[in-house]
């Protein structure tokens, strides 16, 4: 599978652009400020419903317009289908496929998979948890059809409840009654211990996948005997009562509920109770304090937290290692190879780093490299070790997008460049 054209309507800082791209790797080389990385980072958002650069779609609109659009053919042995995401700067988004009927997102997350490389990844390691919470939210939104909805379900009701918890604050303040706003909270706080519950399962499961190829990957990565492992950290805790195996042999978070009833009425008993303890916290802060929005992945290098004890070289091996176990694990349930995007990684890496995700990208169906400079290309892939290499200069894109659209549709060019001889 690869993306052989991509078209873009006042994505970022491109008013339109229309690029194709060739199986094997393509290298977007162009000064800072280009929207090298805004390219790229579109095929990202049309394969997990999000950016590694942002926490909304807002960011990902032009300035001053009112919607972006990214459309991409994608060949699969032969056979093209356009996707097409439509981000409203205000709104849900929406997705087409084939020009069919307007769908949500989730009908399209996941049905071109893609995995990131980025300067940001050491940051997996030593940010705040909500850094790995997204990497999560992105693998899991791809490995699991039903994860992106769930998730969308879990952070509509988490909007909710905090906007009550905020009223309640305001109205007790205030010495005004809360009889309404309790009843609300009661409804609000029980769909969000469900959709929670439902949330971290989902995420547990995906940890547990990542889990044996991420500790495989580092050790062959670093050479050495170092143990490493990954721990789902959930803040609704009580849901790690109820047995793995019990979730291994189920495929969704309803057929587990179905399969374990007694077990899921303690689990939703037990946070019920949970949150009437922190319910004066709450309520004084006007926020949720405890959910699935205050997960973490830990790390540990030898026992120990790897945030706090691992180098900067252990960081970025152990960063590595995380997009491989993803990249790995795409390509072995999804029985296709994910497109690999290096998103000005190698001047950020020491030789042997840069090494190792040459040999890497050289194994892909479809690699994406953006660099500042040509000359910043490893040798082992400008030397065409790793294949041939389509040589994109950025700055040539520009001036050429500038005298090709004078009209704004584009869409009339969502033909495959195939089509065209």
């Amino acid at each position: 599978m690869f993306v052989s054209r991509l078209v873009l309507d006042d994505y970022r800082s491109w008013h339109q652009l229309m690029l194709d791209f060739a199986p094997g790797l393509n290298v977007l080389f162009g000064a800072n400020g280009l929207g090298k990385t805004n390219i790229v980072e579109a095929i990202e958002v049309l394969s997990t419903g999000g950016s590694h650069r942002a926490s909304s779609s807002i960011p990902l609109v032009k300035a001053g317009e009112k919607t972006a659009v990214i459309r991409a053919n994608v060949d699969d042995d032969g056979t093209i289908t356009t996707y097409e995401v439509s981000i409203p700067a205000r709104g849900a988004n929406r997705a087409r496929i084939n020009s069919g009927k307007s769908l949500y997102m989730r009908d399209v997350v996941g049905k071109v998979p893609s995995v990131t490389f980025s300067p940001e990844d050491q940051r997996l390691i030593s940010a705040d948890p909500a850094t790995r919470r997204a990497f999560l939210n992105q693998a899991a939104s791809q490995l699991r059809f039903d994860y992106y909805e769930t998730l969308q379900r879990f952070n509509q009701t988490a909007k909710q409840r905090s906007t009550l918890l905020r009223q309640l604050s305001q109205q007790q303040m205030a010495g005004r009654p809360v009889d309404a706003a309790l009843s609300g909270l009661e409804i609000w706080t029980g769909q969000f211990i469900e959709s929670g519950m439902a949330l971290t399962r989902l995420r547990r499961q995906v940890v547990e996948r990542l889990s044996e190829p991420f500790s495989r990957i580092y050790r062959q990565l670093a050479g050495d005997r170092n143990q490493v492992r990954m721990i789902y950290a959930p803040s609704f805790e009580e849901v790690l009562s109820v047995p793995q195996a019990l979730m291994q042999e189920t495929s969704s978070p309803e057929s587990e509920a179905a399969a374990t009833p007694d077990l899921d009425m303690q689990v939703h008993a037990a946070i019920s109770r949970h949150f009437q303890r922190i319910y004066p916290g709450e309520v004084a802060q006007g926020r949720n304090l405890i959910g699935p929005h205050r997960d973490d992945l830990i790390v540990e290098l030898n026992g120990m937290p790897a945030r706090e004890y691992a180098s900067n070289g252990e960081m970025w091996t152990l960063a590595l290692a995380l997009r491989m176990a993803v990249f790995e694990t795409l390509s072995a349930e999804r029985g296709t190879t994910p497109i690999l995007i290096l998103d000005d990684v190698f001047a950020q890496l020491d030789e042997s780093r840069r090494r190792q995700i040459v040999d890497f990208a050289g194994k892909q169906s479809q690699v994406l490299i953006t660099m500042a400079a040509r000359g910043d290309l490893p040798e082992g892939l400008e030397n065409g070790d790793a294949g041939p290499v389509a040589m994109i200069d950025v700055g040539e894109v520009v001036d050429r997008m500038e005298a090709l659209f004078a009209v704004p549709d584009v869409s009339q060019f969502m033909t495959d460049k195939d089509d065209e001889q």
